[in-house]
């Protein structure tokens, strides 16, 4: 069997970074864990993301990733935990990515592949034009990455269940 590559849906607090660090530690193979948010002033963001860098095991290596998780995805071997698709996405210029490249990277990929991603659907309808237009366009994220991932995983209160293919 090849590398498998999936990708962990859920909301906010929903233990979706949980359940893709469990998965990435029974891989057995070094870990690399990419994080994709970029820290500013809002100190709960920063206590968050101390308490995800205390849960993970000090022999995983960690990439802070900018704007091309393409080329991090093609330049890392082994195992790899993206965490998460929506602040990579909501840093982009126009919240805009080449899906085509994203997803040959994704394909190449010699090792196993995690993805975490919100599910943005399950919300309130947002207010505003951007909230409306990040919405869709990480749906559509979602759906690009999910039609490429051995596996998809819904995470709902620590709990996941996983999403049968599209019989199309």
């Amino acid at each position: 069997m090849g590398p498998v590559k999936t990708l962990i849906l859920g909301g906010a607090r929903s233990g979706k970074s949980v359940v893709a660090e469990r998965l990435a530690e029974r891989s057995g193979v070094p870990v690399t864990y990419v994080a994709t948010v970029r820290l500013g002033e809002d100190q709960d963001l920063v206590q968050r993301v101390a308490a995800h860098r205390e849960r993970r095991p000090p022999e995983w290596s960690t990439i802070e990733c900018g704007d091309d998780l393409a080329d991090v995805l093609t330049s890392t071997s082994g195992t790899v935990l993206v965490d998460s698709l929506g602040p990579w996405l909501a840093a982009l210029p126009g919240l805009r990515c080449d899906l085509d490249v994203l997803v040959a990277a994704l394909q190449g990929r010699g090792g196993d592949t995690i993805i975490v991603s919100e599910e943005v659907g399950l919300g309130v309808h947002p207010e505003t034009a951007v909230g409306r237009e990040f919405r869709d366009a990480l749906g559509t994220l979602n759906q690009a990455i999910a039609h490429e991932c051995d596996d998809v995983l819904l995470v709902v209160a620590g709990r996941s269940l996983s999403l049968p293919r599209d019989a199309s």
